[in-house]
């Protein structure tokens, strides 16, 4: 029998070319060989596809040297129109084929990929691939526009205000009004960006110019949302089976102790001053309560492909943090630690994500 073809897509122009890098080492090693025949195609951070080496360690996760696509002089050809399956590579000995192609498997964070860009090119080609759809993809990269959503479907949300620097350059004074309604400490953010990328804890208002400046350097606009005093814990969320009920795994929790918050360091770096505990400890009806709103979010955005939900938990009520649509997928991270935990292996999760895409076809 014939095995499927999976391109594992990563890299990308993002802040998180790194983090998916390394996810694509942990997705390498271990996808089910017997079930899959895979095509690493890389992506640069100036946007080149390459073919790279089918070599998990090349792309381990080390604090000192992050992984990252290299240029190395490849150029990977998509097809040209819905009908041809067949992809191709350029090096300098010429053009060769890397045959058909079943299923795309993109693991690229942030912006150009997890934002439902190089989706809307795989739909344009008629290329199933895993994960969630263009709309879900494209409202789960942008805070705002997934509180706006989370609002309407009654999910409930942090409280936030949203600003650019036009903003601020026509009404300061309306702005920072706004902005201190919300009370100290803030979380000051990106509005598109991931893995903590230009994220600052705001504890008095002297500060807030530089952490408008930080979070503006990634995105031209910009979060401003009331720190919740609360537990931070997350689940992850996928579709149901054969038209079945959402599926949604044990909580993790996130426990800061010795940082500010759970910042890029500290989730890739090894940072001290933070434990990633799973299962989480909370009684059956607060996990209960916490899955039902995680598959009530993730249905609002679109219900596809996969999702991790984050939520403060102030011990009495539960508030969606973010949605993360293609969340840390690296060995170690939580979305796969959590569904580690509720029964569903590390290779067999890889497995489910593939053949949902393959249901596409």
């Amino acid at each position: 029998m014939t095995k499927p073809v999976v391109v594992v897509l990563f890299g990308g122009r993002s802040s998180e070319h790194s983090i998916s890098s390394a996810t694509a080492g942990g997705v390498l090693r271990a996808i089910d060989r017997d079930r899959f025949r895979v095509i690493p195609v890389g992506i640069t951070r100036d946007g080149a596809f390459v073919l790279e080496d089918d070599d998990p360690d090349k792309f381990a996760l080390i604090p000192d040297a992050l992984p990252e696509v290299r240029d190395n002089g490849t150029r990977v050809r998509l097809p040209d129109s819905t009908l041809s399956r067949e992809w191709t590579v350029t090096d300098a000995e010429g053009t060769r084929s890397l045959g058909d192609v079943d299923v795309v498997l993109p693991i690229l964070h942030g912006r150009f990929g997890e934002d439902g860009t190089v989706q809307g090119l795989l739909e344009l080609l008629g290329i199933p691939y895993a994960g969630g759809g263009v709309l879900m993809s494209a409202i789960g990269m942008n805070k705002h526009v997934t509180k706006q959503v989370l609002r309407a479907a009654n999910v409930p949300v942090v409280p936030w205000v949203a600003v650019t620097r036009a903003d601020l350059a026509r009404d300061r004074s309306l702005w920072e009004r706004r902005i201190r309604a919300l009370d100290l400490p803030v979380f000051v953010k990106p509005n598109e960006a991931g893995s903590s990328v230009g994220v600052t804890k705001v504890s008095q208002w002297d500060d807030l110019d530089a952490a408008l400046d930080t979070a503006f350097a990634e995105d031209g606009l910009v979060l401003v949302e009331k720190a919740i005093v609360g537990r931070e814990v997350e689940c992850g969320v996928l579709p149901g089976r054969d038209g079945g009920p959402v599926r949604v795994s044990v909580a993790g929790e996130i426990v800061v102790t010795g940082r500010e918050f759970y910042d890029f360091e500290a989730k890739y770096l090894g940072a001290a001053g933070v434990d990633l505990v799973c299962p989480a400890d909370l009684r059956e009806g607060e996990l209960g309560e916490m899955q039902r709103i995680a598959a009530q979010a993730f249905e609002a955005i679109g219900g596809q492909g996969l999702a991790r939900v984050d939520f403060f938990y102030t011990g009495t009520e539960f508030y969606v943090n973010e949605v993360n649509t293609m969340p840390g997928f690296t060995p170690i991270s939580m979305f796969p630690t959590c569904w580690i935990a509720s029964g569903l292996s590390y290779p067999d999760l890889i497995t489910d994500l593939l053949d949902a895409g393959l249901a596409k076809a």
